[in-house]
Order: structure tokens, then C-alpha cells, then sequence
């Protein structure tokens, strides 16, 4: 981890002092210090790192501004900003715990291709934070990131395979798997249909975790490694970021190690289809109609709206178990971006309980999540003439609501899922993580999970 958390106290560690908006004379500083923060036109603005020297010039301590109250993870910020060496807190932030992942998650740098990685910094770990939760979730999201982060070139369905069985063996899990033809053979045939154009065969991967008589959590993640549009092909602008539409794969995997590495009581199983969405002679067509798992047929109104084919068969299986809790996550629209932005996902469930539990610990640790409607009357949207649905609308309206409303066809059973529509990428350097692939709303699922099955 680029910042190794230290929980037996750091001998000379430099303290760094927390600073509100025009909050000098309150921080409790040193005349001097208060002094200097003023020659350099320091007044605790968010997100500033003012470097603080002691008498014999030497480095003394650093004081950070956290302005008006921007949250936790903007501490994330000193991951960066301190100069290398062993810090500690003042005083005990007001949410020590997230302040601590801030630091962890601050820290990241992707060094696959030759990146180097970020300062040496050890900091002490605030009194009462369990420190060993806070690295389970930092390797998570790391997990996450480092997926999303590698290019297709890497990070095709064999090579998202390898990635779930290396985590499987970290933690004594079961792996199988159903690829190529073998996926028509065990009824999945629009996991076949997206992939099979591609090279990479696709496959279903199902990991299982716990024992045999402890509550049922799936997570099911679509692992879409990269996505042409096929013969609806997409610009060029389009396919920039594709690599990263394994996203919702990644994501759940991330989940998934924070879950085994905690050793909670859950029979946890991960599906991912994992495809990639080429063109070819066989890649299937605008117009065919394919009959999913569940024997619901669908006619192909566009080939770049591959992701809910390829959950639809996932899901059919996942919920044919009727876990206690079911989770997807997916890449799935752009109109998710258009209503809410690259920062904040929506997710659906018409399970209230588990609505108002997502919704208090998307504030309690910072990990935004926006609740959206299963609105039943936009389900027409997705008629078809010639099939029992399509895949697609034909007036572009409520994309994120009605690919939710197709995938919520393929869950009868299960009485509590929830589908998160993210974007799994930060567009720009932000406190807690880089430019790049990021986890999105695992961190409040792991804190719903660890509270329901802990």
C-alpha cells in the first residue's frame, strides 16, 4: 500500500494540523505557526498543504485546510501534498475511520506500464480506527481501480478470468467456469451472442466463497472488456474509454475482497459474464431476436446495448437461488451520466429497506449513491412486435430507468436487489484517487453487508 498505516506510534512522526476556513486562532497553533500560515496566505482553504518549518529550518508539521467542512476524504489530498516521512494527526479528526481510508485511498498509483509509485509516507492511524478494515478496503478499491485501469490488450475475458481465479486462491474459493459453445449448450445464449465475435471467447466465470448454510449474497458484474458497439458501431470518441466497461466485473470483484478478506458469514458467489462486444462475420445483428436463459425473447433494436443481454442470462441464474441479497453493477448508459454525472450512480432496488440503508451509508462514507424509480409505466418503452421485448427504446427518453426496468425482468424470485448503473472512472485527479479507473458504491455496500451478516 504507497501509504502503510501504522498502528504502534510513530517515534518523531510530524504532526499535521487540521485548519477550517479562517480557523487559525481556533486550530490551537503555535504563535509562530500562525504567523507563517499568514505570510503565505494560508487561512485553512480546502485542500491546501502549507509545509510548516521549526525553529533550525527543519521541517516542523504541516497544517491542511479543510475549509468550510468539505468531508473526509479530502484528506485524501495529504497522500500527495506531505513530503515523504512518517505524520500523525494533531488531534483526532471529527471521522478518524474515513479519514484513515482518505489517506489509504489517496495514495494509489497504477505502476503496471511503468509508473512509478507515489511517496514513502507511514502514518500513525488515528486512536479507535481498525486499521486492518481500513487496508480490506483500500485493497478493494485498488482492485478495482487496477482492473479498470489495464487495456484491453491485458485485461481481455481470458485475462479477467485469471484476475478472479488469482483473488479465488487468496482466499479459498471455488472458480468454474462455462466458455464458448459450452455457454450455448448450459442455456446462456445471449452471453454467447454478445461475444462471440470476439477472438477471446466469452465465457460465464461463477466464484464461490463460505460455507454451504450461511446467507446467500450474489454480486453479479458485467465484464463487458471492450465494447466496439458492434455492428452499431461506435465513434471513435466512443471507444476511448472502453476499456473500462468491465467496470461493473471489476467493481463487484473489489467487493468481493473486502467481504472474504473480513471473513464474513455469507455464501457469497460472483457472476460475471465476461465478453467483449467485436465485429466480425458471426457478431449478432440489429434486428435479430435472441431468447435469453429465462425464455424471454428479445429483438436487437441496437448492438451497442450489449451489457443488460449479457446481465439478463447472469442474473437469470443468480436469482434461480433466491439469495438474500443480489447485487449488479454495470457500465450500462450514458444517460446515468447525463442525469447524474461521472461522480454520483444511480441505484435501483424496489426493496425500501435496503433503499434506506444504501441511501445513510452513501452519507455516512462518503460514497455517493442517488436512489432512481423503477418506474413501471416507462416499461412499454421496451415493446417489441416481433419478441416480448427489445433492448432498446426508440425515443431515447429515461435510458438508465428503462435498461433497469429490462434487467429487473430477469429477477423474480430474489426479494432484495439492487442494480447500480456506475460510470467506474474519475475523469479528473480527485483527493481520494487519480484520474482514471475507480470503485463506486462498494464501500457502502461493504458497510450494509459487514452490518447485516457481520
Amino acid at each position: 500500500m504507497p501509504v502503510e498505516l501504522v498502528e504502534t506510534k510513530l517515534q518523531g512522526a510530524l504532526p499535521v494540523h487540521l485548519v477550517a476556513r479562517d480557523g487559525l486562532e481556533a486550530a490551537g497553533l503555535a504563535p509562530s505557526t500562525i504567523a507563517w500560515a499568514k505570510a503565505n496566505g494560508f487561512s485553512g482553504e480546502a485542500g491546501r498543504t502549507l509545509a510548516v518549518p521549526g525553529e533550525s529550518g527543519a521541517l516542523a508539521g504541516a497544517l491542511f485546510g479543510i475549509g468550510d467542512g468539505e468531508g473526509a476524504l479530502a484528506l485524501g489530498a495529504l497522500s500527495k501534498a506531505l513530503p515523504q516521512g512518517d505524520w500523525q494527526f494533531a488531534s483526532i479528526p471529527a471521522e478518524p475511520e474515513l479519514a484513515a481510508i482518505a489517506l489509504a485511498l489517496g495514495g494509489y498509483v497504477f505502476t503496471r506500464y511503468g509508473k512509478k509509485p507515489g511517496k514513502a509516507l507511514r502514518f500513525d492511524v488515528p486512536a479507535g480506527v481498525d486499521a486492518a478494515r481500513v487496508r480490506r478496503i483500500a485493497d478493494g478499491v485498488f482492485l478495482a481501480r487496477d482492473l479498470v485501469n489495464t487495456p484491453t490488450s491485458d485485461m481481455g475475458p481470458d485475462d479477467l478470468e485469471k484476475a478472479v481465479r488469482t483473488l479465488a486462491a487468496a482466499h479459498k474459493a471455488e472458480v468454474s467456469v462455462i466458455k464458448g459453445d459450452d455457454l450455448l449448450t448450459r442455456n446462456f445464449p445471449m452471453i454467447h451472442a454478445v461475444g462471440r465475435a470476439s477472438v477471446g471467447a466469452p465465457r460465464l466465470i461463477d466464484m464461490i466463497w463460505g460455507q454451504e448454510d450461511a446467507p446467500k449474497v450474489t454480486l453479479v458484474g458485467k465484464g463487458v472488456c471492450f465494447d466496439t458497439g458492434g455492428l452499431d458501431i461506435k465513434p471513435s470518441s466512443g471507444m476511448l474509454l472502453m476499456k473500462k466497461d468491465m467496470g461493473g466485473a471489476a467493481n463487484v470483484l473489489g467487493l468481493a475482497s473486502m467481504i472474504m478478506a473480513a471473513g464474513l458469514n455469507v455464501r457469497l458467489r460472483v457472476l460475471i459474464p465476461a465478453v467483449e462486444n467485436s465485429i466480425a462475420g458471426n457478431a449478432f445483428r440489429p434486428g435479430d431476436v435472441l431468447t435469453s436463459r429465462k425464455g424471454i425473447t428479445i429483438e436487437i433494436g441496437n448492438t451497442d446495448a450489449e451489457g443488460r443481454l449479457v446481465l439478463g442470462d447472469a442474473l437469470a441464474l443468480a436469482d434461480d437461488e433466491e439469495p438474500q441479497l443480489l447485487v449488479d453493477m454495470a457500465t450500462l448508459t450514458g444517460a446515468a451520466r447525463v442525469a447524474l454525472g461521472p461522480d454520483l450512480p444511480p441505484f435501483y432496488t424496489g426493496d425500501e429497506a435496503l433503499a434506506s440503508e444504501l441511501a445513510a451509508a452513501s452519507l455516512a462514507i462518503e460514497d455517493p449513491l442517488w436512489r432512481m424509480p423503477l418506474w413501471r409505466p416507462y416499461d412499454a418503452k421496451l415493446a417489441s412486435k416481433i419478441a416480448d421485448i427489445n433492448n432498446v427504446t426508440t425515443d431515447g427518453f429515461a435510458g438508465s430507468i428503462t435498461a433497469a426496468l429490462f434487467l429487473k425482468r430477469f429477477v423474480e424470485k430474489t426479494a432484495s436487489w439492487a442494480h447500480f448503473d456506475i460510470f467506474a472512472w474519475n475523469p479528473a485527479d480527485r483527493p481520494h484517487g487519480p484520474a482514471g479507473g475507480e470503485a463506486q458504491g462498494i464501500r457502502a455496500l461493504e458497510w450494509i453487508i459487514s452490518r447485516r451478516f457481520g
